[in-house]
C-alpha cells in the first residue's frame, strides 16, 4: 500500500499520516453482502458500560465475510478491492463461476481480474485456500483455522501473516505473526499471501477528533484521578503512581496473564519470548 503524508495546511492535517488507499477499486459495497450494525457505546445486553471510552462515531455497516473459503474446486473472479470499515485489512468482492458473490480478506497483492480458488487440490498460489497438509514448506499464510470447517481465526488483520514452518503427522508447526511455534491440525484450511494494508500501524490520526469518528473516546489516565478510582490514583503532585496497572489492580507488565494448564498448552512448541513451555 502507500501512505499519503498531508501538508500543515490545518492543526489537524500537520501531523497526519494517512491511507492514499491505491489498491482500493470502489467505494461502494455490494448490496447483498452488507448487514446493518448497531454501536453498542460499550454496554452489555443489561444496558450498563461494560467498556470505558467507547461511543459515538459514524455509523458502519457490516460487510459479510467468508473466513470458510467453503465453495470448493468453484474458480472465482476479483471483481473489486474494497474499504472495510470493521477491519484493518482491505477486502476482496468474488463473482464465482455460477454467479454467486461473496466477501474474502484479500491477500497483498490480489487484483481486480485474478483467479482465485478454494479447495483440497489447487495450487498454492496467491489467494487460493487449501489444507496446510497440501502446501509446500516456508508458504507464508493468512486467515488459518484453528479447527477444521470452523473458519479462519489467526491472522487476519493487516500486514499480519504466518508461515508453514514444519508438518508432522497430525499437526503443521506454524511460526507466528508473534513469532510464536504453534501446531495447528495439518488439514485445517488457510489462504495463501499475505494479509493487504500492511502499512496500516504506520498511519497517524493528526487529531483528536478523528478517533471519535471512530468511536473511541479520549482515555483518562489512572495517575489523574482519585485513590477512589483507581489504584494508581492520588498522591502530592504528579505522583507516577507506581507499577502500572489496570483499575482492577491487574498489573499492566511483568505478570502472566495466560490461564495456567490451558488447553492448547500442548500445541505451543515455543511461546513469543523464545522460551518453551513446560510440559
Amino acid at each position: 500500500m502507500a501512505l499519503r503524508k498531508f501538508k500543515p495546511i490545518t492543526a489537524g492535517t500537520r501531523w497526519r499520516i494517512g491511507n492514499a488507499y491505491v489498491e482500493v477499486t470502489t467505494n461502494v459495497p455490494e448490496k447483498s453482502l452488507v448487514e446493518s450494525k448497531k454501536g453498542t457505546g460499550g454496554r452489555n445486553s443489561s444496558g450498563r458500560r461494560s467498556m470505558r471510552y467507547i461511543g459515538g462515531g459514524h455509523k458502519k455497516a457490516y460487510r459479510i465475510i467468508d473466513f470458510k473459503r467453503n465453495k470448493k474446486e468453484i474458480p472465482a473472479t476479483v471483481a473489486s478491492i474494497e474499504y472495510d470499515p470493521n477491519r484493518t485489512t482491505f477486502i476482496a468482492l468474488l463473482n464465482y463461476a455460477d454467479g454467486e458473490k461473496r466477501y474474502i480478506l484479500a491477500p497483498q497483492g490480489l487484483t481486480v481480474g485474478m483467479t482465485v480458488v478454494s479447495g483440497d487440490a489447487v495450487a498454492p498460489e496467491l489467494g487460493n485456500s487449501l489444507m496446510l497438509k497440501n502446501m509446500p514448506l516456508g508458504t507464508v499464510v493468512h486467515n488459518i483455522e484453528m479447527q477444521p470447517g470452523q473458519g479462519g481465526k489467526i491472522a487476519r488483520s493487516a500486514g499480519s501473516s504466518a508461515q508453514l514452518s514444519n508438518k508432522e503427522e497430525k499437526y503443521a508447526v506454524l511460526k507466528m505473526p508473534s513469532g510464536e511455534l504453534r501446531k495447528v491440525l495439518i488439514n485445517c484450511y488457510a489462504t495463501v499471501g499475505v494479509a493487504s494494508n500492511g502499512d496500516h500501524q504506520l498511519q497517524s490520526m493528526g487529531k483528536a477528533g478523528r478517533n471519535r469518528w471512530k468511536g473511541i473516546k479520549p482515555r483518562n489516565r489512572g495517575v489523574a484521578m482519585n485513590p477512589v478510582d483507581h489504584p494508581m490514583g492520588g498522591g502530592e503532585g504528579r505522583a507516577s503512581g507506581g507499577q502500572p496497572r489496570s483499575r482492577t489492580g491487574k498489573y499492566s507488565r511483568g505478570l502472566k496473564t495466560r490461564t495456567k494448564g490451558k488447553g492448547s498448552d500442548k500445541l505451543i512448541i515455543q511461546r513469543k519470548n523464545g522460551s518453551k513451555l513446560a510440559k
